[in-house]
């Protein structure tokens, strides 16, 4: 080989070099990932959005926290929505082509194929104030004092997946919520954020939230309902095919499913259900 191609050769690796290692250093393109998620997650996904975006510099995550309901409304709708999470499978259901059409009556279809996942497990909690002030002790307790109009009682809007477990609940004691509420001796809130601030603030004697939003509250939980009473608390997550980010929506929901993440989830009381 001669010299001037030997040194051409090498000017041309050089510059490939070159070009390679710029490409390498170009940051990669600002991401802005919409993830519509359940009130009761608000705490966790927060401190989680800090953990993923120091690994990924380039995506900024943007929450939207609410009622599963008014977020699945809010996707129907046409809201930018990257990411959903709901306190329930119904609303998932609701926005699943897949699922059955008894629930997804409009045949709906955002869910994006094989990407939906149950990511965590709650419990309904029957949680008091600061002093439990009517040394309420039980569910059972509670079906009796509401029975006999002693206790004042905050709960979720049939709308919401906390006040559909609640429901159940009443279903499960024989309790008239019409009456109830006529009686006055129900409150509402229109997500579990404002059931738990109410018991917070003392402005009622009880609420049933969830368990881990009793835990962020600070608040004492005195019961919790069983499978039976409501059945599962179920968390389904997915992309939505609407997403202009698949690659990066995937790879946070796998996030969500990481050791990290799930060490996050049960300091507060979720259990994960993925494997």
């Amino acid at each position: 080989m001669n010299a001037n191609l030997k040194r051409t050769l090498c000017l041309i690796l050089a510059l490939l070099l070159c070009a390679a290692s710029a490409l390498a250093e170009t940051p990669a393109e600002p991401v802005e990932l919409i993830v519509f998620a359940a009130a009761s997650m608000t705490e966790t996904l927060t401190q989680l959005k800090a953990v993923y975006e120091a690994e990924h510099p380039n995506v900024t995550i943007v929450y939207n926290f609410d009622s599963s309901g008014t977020l699945k409304t809010q996707i129907e709708s046409g809201a930018e929505c990257d990411v959903f999470i709901s306190a329930a499978p119904k609303q998932m259901n609701q926005l699943d082509i897949t699922a059955d059409p008894a629930v997804n009556t409009a045949g709906l279809d955002f869910v994006l194929a094989e990407t939906r996942i149950n990511l965590l497990e709650n419990k309904v909690a029957l949680a008091v104030p600061e002093g439990n002030p009517k040394a309420v002790q039980s569910y059972d307790a509670l079906a009796e004092a509401l029975k006999n109009g002693s206790v004042f009682l905050a709960i979720g809007n049939s709308d919401v997946p906390v006040g559909q477990y609640t429901r159940k609940i009443f279903a499960y004691y024989g309790l008239d919520e019409e009456a109830l509420a006529q009686a006055g001796a129900l409150t509402y809130g229109s997500n579990v954020k404002e059931v738990t601030t109410q018991v917070s603030e003392g402005a009622v004697d009880c609420g049933i939230i969830y368990a881990t939003d009793a835990f962020s509250a600070g608040l004492q939980v005195v019961d919790t309902a069983t499978a039976e009473m409501c059945g599962q608390v179920i968390y389904p997550a997915a992309v939505l095919n609407i997403t202009k980010h698949e690659e990066i929506a995937r790879d946070y929901l796998a996030f969500l499913t990481s050791e990290a993440a799930d060490a996050v989830f049960m300091a507060v009381g979720f259990s994960p259900m993925h494997e």
